[in-house]
């Protein structure tokens, strides 16, 4: 089993707390970190926008990842959510075995 991050944006700290909570009342996640207040520069409908986002990183298993996507896409207020997976290499065995135990339903 690969642990991964899923790296995210929301418009609020509220929006994210929601998400990332029902990310661990699935077992989809094992941890969500939520960092306040990013600034973000982005093209939409053919305009330079920009916004104060919010950034909230799920700790899962890359065979989580389809479900862990749809979750957040049924409940997020965008139109199309960031929502990225980025493979964990190496780390504390410990931890990323302890992801690996806390997602397993």
């Amino acid at each position: 089993m690969q642990a991964c991050f899923v790296y995210m944006t929301a418009g609020s700290v509220e929006e994210a707390r929601e998400i990332g909570r029902a990310l661990l009342e699935a077992r989809l996640a094992s941890c969500i970190n939520i960092i306040d207040s990013m600034q973000s520069l982005y093209w939409w409908e053919e305009q330079v926008r920009e916004d104060r986002e919010v950034v909230f990183i799920a700790k899962t298993v890359s065979s989580l990842v389809p479900d862990l996507v749809e979750l957040v896409k049924s409940r997020h207020s965008y139109e199309c959510p960031c929502v990225v997976s980025l493979p964990i290499t190496g780390g504390n065995q410990d931890f990323l075995d302890w992801i690996i135990q806390q997602t397993q339903s």
